[in-house]
């Protein structure tokens, strides 16, 4: 099963330059997904490195653990924003380094039944975790008006958001919406396609944002750095939408003027034309590092 997903690590010798300082280092990998990353850092790390590995995806989980085989990674089925907790449990004083990737793994938008994609139908879940109540169909399902509204403006900038947010409310009127498919034709009956962009892609990514609370994360854990990383360490963040980089580069801003951090590069770095070239998901990644001074 392992073999069936493909995936290849985005900016991978990249991070590594600016995040493994410490040949016997410890690391955080905040997003483990399949393990790519973890993989690659291990290649170039020293025998006694460590690296602990987040993921809120059981399943994906199991696949790293297999796929990196590497007895220097330990693998938490937790949020990245319980690293703090674990690095205290562990006795460890803080990372050397830590990578927060904030996209999707290769296995959540390549396996229909997981409800990421808008390309294959399959059950309207979104959920990383599968433990967790809150699915993209409970919300579409049930959510008010104006909560649906808010979220499409929010977390998808839709322009549109109130009339797909009304679609959806007539449409969940008639019969329950449990398909990514019939999410997709509510939306292309209210915007008709244009363009190579899907008129249905903000309104997935508002849902996904909102069923795994992934900007309160995301602020959760750039609050906690202190936390995770030690004094001399760094941490890389590679993020995928404008909403999510505009948090890491304020953050970053506010950590910068402290005193305590300096950025490692001002601009956010993005993938090589040959990588992108390579592989498309990466077209959209920016890479922001910081280092703790104090």
């Amino acid at each position: 099963m392992t073999q069936e997903w493909t995936h290849i690590p985005i900016m991978a010798p990249q991070i590594a330059d600016f995040l493994l300082t410490r040949q016997d280092g410890v690391y955080v990998d905040g997003t483990l997904g399949l393990g790519g990353h973890t993989k690659y850092f291990l290649s170039r790390l020293g025998p006694h490195a460590r690296v602990l590995g987040f993921d809120r995806d059981e399943e994906a989980l199991k696949m790293a653990v297999e796929r990196v085989a590497d007895a220097r990674l330990t693998a938490f089925h937790k949020s990245y924003v319980e690293a703090p907790s674990v690095l205290k449990e562990l006795g460890l004083p803080g990372a050397d380094g830590a990578l927060f990737d904030l996209g999707l793994s290769s296995y959540q938008l390549d396996n229909p039944a997981r409800g990421f994609s808008i390309m294959a139908d399959g059950p309207l879940d979104m959920r990383f975790d599968l433990q967790s109540p809150l699915s993209a169909a409970v919300i579409v399902n049930t959510w008010p008006m104006a909560e649906l509204e808010r979220i499409l403006n929010d977390y998808g900038e839709e322009r549109n958001a109130t009339k797909i947010a009304l679609a959806i409310m007539h449409a969940r009127r008639e019969a329950k919406i449990e398909t990514t498919a019939r999410l997709k034709e509510i939306v292309e009956s209210v915007l008709p396609r244009r363009g190579k962009t899907h008129p249905a892609t903000q309104t997935f990514q508002a849902l996904r944002i909102a069923c795994n609370g992934e900007l309160d994360a995301v602020e959760q854990a750039l609050l906690s750095l202190a936390q995770i990383i030690r004094p001399g360490g760094r941490a890389a963040v590679l993020t995928f939408h404008s909403l999510e980089d505009r948090l890491v580069k304020t953050r970053f801003k506010e950590l910068a003027q402290s005193g305590a951090w300096k950025l490692i590069n001002k601009h956010a770095l993005s993938p090589e034309y040959e990588e992108v070239r390579q592989n498309r998901r990466a077209r959209s990644a920016k890479l922001r590092v910081i280092e703790r001074i104090l």
